[in-house]
């Protein structure tokens, strides 16, 4: 096995590289375990603190490997990250002539068959559609990040794009030009290939079901952000059906028979437009997600109706005789849709969880597996390949068992390595005394009444991070009704501008308030003063009544566990130090993390969350808060 001292100790040729190296130990002993698990063929599970270098401990062994790997990342915006800044720097350091290659799904790459087929866009796409029909002639890749011109959101690219049911394959008259093709085969013959987690789940699953995959035969397989994995396994491999894809098929149907269909035809398709509107009517008016067991009478005759009306498509389709390759994708799709309505119509005794989630234009059935650990065990238990899972978050103190076990994978070897951060010095948890429960109407203001007068012991911001849309948008109102609170800084809000605007502004004014949810739990990063005061206003305990949640609590019960004790709280500890970890993000940085949620210290469990946190210390007084954060501005200022 390769010596890899050289690249993590003082004489590092990652000094002459990237700016600032410094050799950390949790680094090298990382990178000497994935290299011993990659040469071994073995499974891996590492937690890494901020600040560890994660990326380079697992890129500079997988280069040196001399084995085809596959690196998969949680975001198409890491992925494109790893592979244009990591991996070029790292190959430079390590001196490999070692062919990469970036692959992302389908819908990711220009379809010029698709985008020659555009003839009378909307006036609303125009400049976008030009702006795409001059880059087709300037891109070698067809990857649609390449053109920031043109938004990720775009209504264009559905247009402009193809997916896995629309495309037409080597029938395709543009195939020879196709950049999904070009890419795929790029990825076929790399050493290394970076994907996400949405497409590495696909090649599995098509491996699973016998068809040829379209990733190398890789050697080892390395999973970036593996906190995400086991979610999007339960979301993948169970069966979905929306409106928007059923309209989305419509459209491509009238496009495909103009000119040719007769009258009989259309109304056919008619027919099946007005039963996606009837099937959004009998849904349940209000918006979010429901047990399909409860709502499924009202909507049984519009099912039935759809199901129909599909059939009536395919019988039309058919009779049209070899039309087009444009009609025969379209018949392919609706069979598909059709088995599926089929599945998830029915109350059969498949292991899963009927749900339906409704929202403002639109709804989406889904049938959700209770669990997938035999699955995804089959799928990564072959005995060749070497598996490395790696992220922040895995793990509950030093246990990987729930991670693990929903992975199937509990008998991997697991390693954490905390954040080389100063954090018992730079860090301190406050939680406020005298906050009412949770469930208390008057939580969220009790909460802002108790952390906004930290924002006079600070010169930098403040994260406020909620659990609920709700708890955020009355925290919206609270501050209009109390903008002295803010001490004369900006507030910033999610949903009133995209998530990296939002975040470079915040960086910009270097003392802003920002209120989020969600996607500001993770994968933001904020250095140096701009952000001292991290507060979270509830454990991040995900709600019972979540589709997702009832079929895991619902596998736990039958297995003869406890579903609060083996799931829920683990995951939500796991949450917290997502949260959490938003402060510290640099050696130098420091701030306070506040935490307004009573149980923390009512409950017995509450201080499972603090263990998550250590080593940073806790307190109840505001004076504490206010001491820590003086000397260390005064220590700021000096230095």
């Amino acid at each position: 096995m390769t010596d890899l001292t050289e690249y993590f100790g003082d004489a590092s040729p990652l000094r002459e590289h990237l700016p600032g190296f410094q050799p950390r130990a949790g680094q090298a002993w990382m990178a000497e375990a994935v290299a011993e698990a990659i040469a071994g063929s073995e499974r891996l599970i590492v937690e890494a603190g901020t600040g560890t270098g994660k990326t380079f401990a697992y890129l500079i062994p997988a280069l040196q490997s001399g084995r085809k790997t596959i690196i998969s990342t949680g975001t198409k915006a890491l992925q494109d990250q790893l592979y244009h800044r990591d991996l070029p720097l790292v190959g430079k350091a390590v001196g490999r002539p070692v062919t990469t290659a970036l692959l992302k799904g389908r819908a990711n790459y220009l379809c010029v068959q698709r985008l020659d087929q555009v003839t009378e866009p909307a006036d609303s796409l125009v400049d976008d559609l030009n702006e795409v029909r001059e880059w087709r002639h300037r891109t070698s890749t067809g990857d649609k990040a390449e053109l920031i011109d043109v938004a990720e959101d775009s209504p264009v690219w559905p247009l402009v794009t193809s997916t896995a049911e629309n495309c037409l394959g080597q029938k395709c008259p543009e195939y020879s030009k196709c950049h999904v093709v070009k890419a795929r085969k790029a990825a076929q013959e790399a050493d290394l290939v970076v994907v996400n987690h949405h497409l590495l789940l696909a090649d599995l699953a098509m491996k699973e079901e016998g068809f040829v995959e379209f990733l190398p035969g890789a050697e080892a397989i390395i999973i970036d952000e593996a906190h995400q994995l086991p979610d999007l396994a339960v979301q993948f491999f169970g069966v979905a059906l929306g409106t928007r894809e059923l309209e989305r098929v419509l459209d491509d149907l009238r496009a495909a028979t103009l000119g040719f269909a007769d009258t009989g035809f259309q109304r056919r398709i008619d027919k099946l437009q007005t039963a996606i509107r009837v099937l959004r009517a009998d849904a349940p008016r209000q918006e979010g997600r429901h047990e399909l067991s409860e709502v499924i009478d009202d909507m049984r005759d519009a099912l039935d109706g759809l199901a129909h009306a599909i059939h009536d498509i395919q019988v039309a389709i058919a009779e049209l005789g070899d039309a087009s390759i444009e009609v025969e994708k379209v018949h392919e799709q609706l069979v598909g849709i059709a088995e599926r309505l089929a599945v998830l119509a029915t109350e059969d005794s498949w292991d899963g969880l009927r749900w339906l989630e409704v929202n403002p234009r639109s709804l989406r059935i889904h049938l959700t597996p209770l669990d997938v650990s035999g699955k995804m065990n089959g799928l990564i238990d072959n005995g060749f390949q070497a598996w490395v899972f790696t992220s922040a978050t895995l793990a509950v103190g030093e246990d990987f068992s729930h991670f693990a076990s929903r992975l199937g994978i509990g008998d991997s070897r697991g390693l954490t390595f905390p954040s080389p951060y100063r954090v018992r010095e730079n860090g301190l948890i406050y939680l406020p005394p005298g906050l009412p429960q949770p469930s208390d109407p008057r939580h969220t203001e009790s909460v802002l009444e108790a952390v906004t007068p930290l924002l006079e012991m600070t010169a930098g911001g403040m994260f406020c991070l909620f659990t609920s849309h709700r708890a955020l948008n009355n925290a919206k109102k609270w501050f209009r009704a109390n903008r002295s609170a803010l001490g004369g800084r900006k507030l910033l809000a999610q949903g009133d501008a995209p998530r990296d605007d939002l975040l470079r502004r915040f960086r910009k004014l270097g003392d802003a308030v920002l209120l989020g949810t969600g996607s500001f739990w993770e994968g933001v990063d904020v250095r140096g003063p701009a952000l001292s005061i991290v507060a979270i206003d509830k454990l991040p305990f995900a709600s019972p009544a979540d589709p997702l949640m009832m079929a895991r609590l619902e596998f736990i019960r039958r297995e003869g566990g406890n579903g609060f004790m083996d799931h829920q709280l683990p995951l939500a500890a796991l949450a917290l130090k997502q949260g959490a970890g938003r402060l510290l993000r640099d050696d130098n940085d420091f701030g306070v993390v506040v935490l307004c949620d009573p149980r923390i210290t009512s409950k017995r469990y509450g201080s499972r969350f603090l263990e998550c946190l250590a080593p940073m210390p806790s307190t109840e007084s505001q004076a504490d808060v206010e001491a820590f954060l003086a000397a260390h501005e005064r220590r700021g200022a000096v230095a």
